[in-house]
């Protein structure tokens, strides 16, 4: 049973979430503050986080950054703002997913799953995999890891997989939305800016200069690519 963390200070909508998603076969945990968020986060092993941006003791923005820097599962932003700038900041921050409230219970157990599933397969070992070398950077999609002249990178499940397939297809030149589709599938309700969010946080963990990079290429008006 795959185990979901729930931190909303919205207790009647989290209760009615709860209940939803332990008929779909969820295991719910409830936190109802950023604190007790962070406790329980810090105490056990989930499959996928829900942050409330605005809990009442802090931002679930705050945490999601905190809770990124320990962990690669699958992290969804819920928020009542549906602007871009939020979104982008959350998605900087490290989160998989952003939804905006009214939301169906159906559409978050569907995104829920989508997510779980994804990066259950990213996660898994694949015997034919190798090392990959571009330069100072060395890619294992067997071990799931990148290293920088011996130096291992932390990186997100989403920004992994998005340069391993970069990596898998070098100088080959890739349009946001064939990386959206190809990344996150054509069922996700997602938006293809996200491509654009996770390509700079991989330039700013992978480059010495992000704004002028050698590695993750822009090829204007089309996409980008992976240098050979």
């Amino acid at each position: 049973m795959d185990k979901v963390l729930l931190v909303d200070d919205e207790i009647e909508l989290a209760t009615m979430l709860k209940d939803y998603l332990q008929k779909e076969g969820f295991e719910i945990i409830i936190a109802n503050s950023f604190q007790e968020g962070q406790l329980i986060f810090e105490k056990s092993n989930f499959d996928v986080i829900i942050l409330d941006i605005n809990l009442g003791d802090g931002s679930g923005l705050e945490l999601c950054k905190i809770m990124r820097k320990k962990t690669g599962i699958p992290i969804v932003i819920l928020s009542a703002k549906s602007g871009d700038v939020d979104k982008i900041m959350g998605l900087g921050l490290g989160s998989d997913d952003y939804i905006t409230k009214p939301f169906s219970p159906a559409e978050l157990s569907a995104r829920i799953q989508a997510h779980i599933r994804r990066y259950k397969e990213l996660t898994k070992p694949i015997n034919n995999s190798h090392i990959k070398h571009f330069g100072d950077l060395h890619i294992d999609d067997k071990a799931f890891e990148l290293y920088i002249n011996e130096k291992k990178i932390n990186l997100t499940a989403k920004e992994f997989q998005i340069l391993n397939y970069l990596a898998n297809n070098p100088g080959q030149v890739f349009t946001k939305e064939q990386l959206f589709n190809h990344i996150w599938g054509y069922d996700d309700f997602g938006d293809v800016n996200t491509v654009t969010v996770h390509i700079r946080k991989i330039r700013e963990k992978i480059e010495d200069d992000p704004k002028n990079p050698i590695y993750i290429k822009t090829i204007w008006g089309i996409g980008y690519k992976l240098e050979k």
